[in-house]
């Protein structure tokens, strides 16, 4: 029983890092999205960027999910899901109209504001896997893989309801809903994750040679084929042409993640208040006139440390203590008005 629990602490650990990890490349890419059209470098580094970091963040948040994903937890979780999407959706939208003057923003609860599709994707996730509670792993993610590669064809924008990325990234959800630390642990010793590794630089190369010819699109889950330019029967392999590049991208950056307990695990914990705010940021860089400056290798360096900063600040504990009743309201509330309208029905 103690290896047991030891080897679950352990794979808490490591997905802590991973977590981390993740959150920083998340914050980096979004810095640097608006310098991609002019830096090769930049553009390298985003598509790099794009080929693991949702995948391996759809796949983190699939096995931390399954602690609570039925009973009162599992419905606890979907209520806070709501209602962070109800004010980060709110705020983000406000502030885009009435501060930032942002054009060609879909101001509407039904489109996700661009970061936000994770929070309709994730409560679309949780409700998908509790259809699929009694089929097989197997059986659970061969239908995410269909699902996956069907979603494309549908004629429709695929950002209403983050429909598109629910279906493209549900095999991550579910592959680390199902998710094996101990075999992770077998596989990735010393010298397979120095290999794994070397393999992510690797691709970072091959990217920065021959990446100019995949368009950004198919990273981002969220077009139908028709959007990229595809209406062919066969425009499905595609996507599952992507899904191979993700899968080897995953498993090589994993190489990368640390097994032991250090700081980087304790801010993996907040990584969520890196997420939903870490957009503001973004926004008033961009408004304030800070790219104009960023014209050369030494200015793109500092962005990155900067958002590398940042995103170690917003992890800390005094900003979950600020705006803990922001980024993590209580959802308790709204657990007592269930309870009432269920016993005023019998």
């Amino acid at each position: 029983m103690l290896g047991e629990n030891s080897l679950e602490a352990r794979g808490e650990t490591f997905f802590l890092n991973l977590r981390f990890l993740l959150i920083v490349t998340v914050f980096a890419g979004n810095a640097i999205e608006p310098l991609i059209g002019t830096s090769s470098g930049l553009h390298s580094l985003y598509m790099w960027i794009f080929s693991f970091h949702m995948p391996l963040f759809v796949l983190v948040t699939g096995y931390f999910a399954r602690r609570s994903m039925t009973g009162a937890a599992g419905r606890r979780m979907l209520m806070q899901i709501g209602l962070q999407y109800i004010i980060f959706q709110s705020l983000y939208s406000l502030l885009d109209t009435y501060l930032f003057h942002v054009n060609g923003i879909h101001h509407s609860f039904f489109a996700p504001y661009l970061l936000l599709w994770f929070l309709a994707s994730h409560a679309f996730w949780r409700l998908l896997m509790l259809g699929m509670g009694k089929w097989a792993p197997a059986g659970q993610i061969a239908f995410a893989l269909l699902a996956g590669v069907l979603v494309g064809y549908l004629q429709l924008d695929g950002v209403w309801f983050s429909i598109s990325r629910t279906f493209v990234y549900l095999p991550y959800f579910v592959i680390g809903y199902h998710f094996s630390f101990p075999a992770l642990v077998r596989l990735y010793q010393q010298w397979t994750k120095i290999a794994a590794a070397t393999v992510s630089v690797l691709l970072f190369i091959i990217l920065a040679i021959w990446g100019t010819h995949l368009p950004l699109g198919w990273l981002y889950g969220s077009m139908t084929y028709m959007q990229l330019g595809h209406q062919e029967w066969y425009a499905g392999l595609y996507r599952l042409g992507i899904y191979g590049l993700q899968l080897a991208a995953s498993l090589a950056f994993l190489g990368w993640v640390p097994y032991g307990v250090s700081r980087m695990t304790d801010w993996g914990r907040r990584t969520l208040y890196v997420f939903l705010l870490h957009g503001f940021v973004v926004r008033l860089a961009a408004i304030s006139g800070l790219y104009a400056y960023v014209s050369n290798g030494a200015g793109a360096i500092l962005l990155l440390l900067a958002a590398i900063s940042l995103t170690v600040l917003l992890a800390q504990p005094t900003v979950k203590r600020l705006l803990h009743p922001l980024v993590e309201p209580s959802v308790s509330w709204m657990v007592t008005l269930q309870r009432a309208a269920i016993r005023r029905s019998l």
